[in-house]
C-alpha cells in the first residue's frame, strides 16, 4: 500500500529543535520508498536553514523506533536494483550523519536492521527500558545495508560487533548502554523522547560554531570506502536464493532453510 509523503514523516519545530517522526506504525515505522522520499527532503532543507540547531528523530506509537527495511520492496530485486536501492538509503543516512546539526535518536522499542543502522547514523541514542537493538538480517538471506557492518565495529567493537550481526541476537537497552551505544543509562518505557527534547535544549545553548567544529572533527574519516563496499556485498545478497528463502520463511511465520550447498559453492 502506497502512503502519502506527508503522512510517513511528521516534521515540527520547537525552538531550534527539529523533530522528526517516523510514521508508519502498521508497519512498525519500516523503511520505505516514500519515507526516504520524505527523509531526503527533510535533510536538504536542513542544510539550508540555519535555525535549527538540533536534529530529533524519532518512531509514532510505542512499539517501534522503527523494525528496518520494508521487506516488500527489497523482495525480488536483482542484484543492481538492489544495490541502487541499498545505495540510495546508505547516502540518505550518510547526509543525515553529515547534515551540520548534532542528531538525536530518541528508541522506545524496537530498532532493527535499517532501524538500528538510522540510530548508528545519528550522533547520539537515547533510550527507554523497552528498547531493542539488533541486525537480524543474516537470517533472512541478507546482510545489513545501510552501514550497519561499517559503524558497529566503530561503536562497540570488532569483537562485540560481529556477535551481534552473525548471531543476530537482539540487544536490550541495559546491554546497549554497557556497550557505549546510548550517550545516557535507559529510562523508562515512554520517557525516551522527553530525555531526547532535554538533551536536545543542553546542546541548543552551547556554541553553533564549536558544536559544528566537534562534529567536523568525529566524523569517521574513512567510512565511505567501506560504505561502497558494503552496498555492493549488500546488493549481491539481496538478490541471492538466501534471501528469496529467508524472506519467504518470514513473511510465512516459519523456519527457515537455507541449503548447505549453496555455501560450498560460494568458497
Amino acid at each position: 500500500m502506497h502512503e502519502p509523503d506527508a503522512d510517513v514523516l511528521t516534521v515540527a519545530d520547537e525552538g531550534e529543535v527539529r523533530r522528526l517522526v517516523l510514521n508508519r506504525q502498521g508497519s512498525l515505522n519500516a523503511l520505505n520508498t516514500a519515507l526516504f522520499d520524505a527523509l531526503e527532503t527533510e535533510i536538504a532543507r536542513l542544510r539550508e536553514e540555519s535555525s535549527v540547531r538540533v536534529v530529533i528523530v524519532t518512531g509514532a506509537g510505542d512499539r517501534a523506533f522503527c523494525a528496518g527495511a520494508d521487506l516488500d520492496e527489497l523482495a525480488d530485486l536483482d542484484a543492481n536494483a538492489a544495490r541502487d536501492h541499498l545505495g540510495r538509503g546508505q547516502a540518505i543516512f550518510r547526509a543525515l550523519e553529515g547534515c551540520g546539526v548534532p542528531v538525536i535518536a530518541a528508541v522506545d522499542g524496537y530498532a532493527l536492521g535499517g532501524g538500528f543502522e538510522l540510530a548508528l547514523a545519528s550522533t547520539l541514542i537515547v533510550a527507554s527500558e523497552r528498547a531493542r537493538f539488533g541486525l537480524p538480517e543474516a537470517s533472512l538471506g541478507l546482510i545489513p545495508g545501510y552501514g550497519g557492518t561499517q559503524r558497529l565495529p566503530r561503536a562497540i567493537g570488532r569483537g562485540e560487533a560481529l556477535r551481534v550481526m552473525l548471531s543476530g541476537d537482539r540487544i536490550d537497552a541495559a546491554e546497549a548502554y554497557r556497550l557505549g551505544l546510548l550517550a545516557a543509562p535507559p529510562v523508562p518505557a515512554g520517557e525516551a523522547l522527553a530525555t531526547a527534547d532535554e538533551l536536545a535544549r543542553r546542546i541548543e545553548e552551547r556554541s553553533p560554531s564549536a558544536v559544528r567544529a566537534i562534529l567536523r572533527l568525529t566524523d569517521p574519516l574513512d567510512l565511505d570506502p567501506g560504505l561502497a563496499r558494503e552496498t555492493v556485498e549488500a546488493g549481491l545478497a539481496t538478490a541471492s536464493a538466501d534471501a528469496r528463502e529467508g524472506i519467504a520463511a518470514f513473511r510465512e511465520k516459519r523456519p527457515h532453510s537455507f541449503a548447505r550447498d549453496r555455501v560450498e559453492a560460494g568458497r
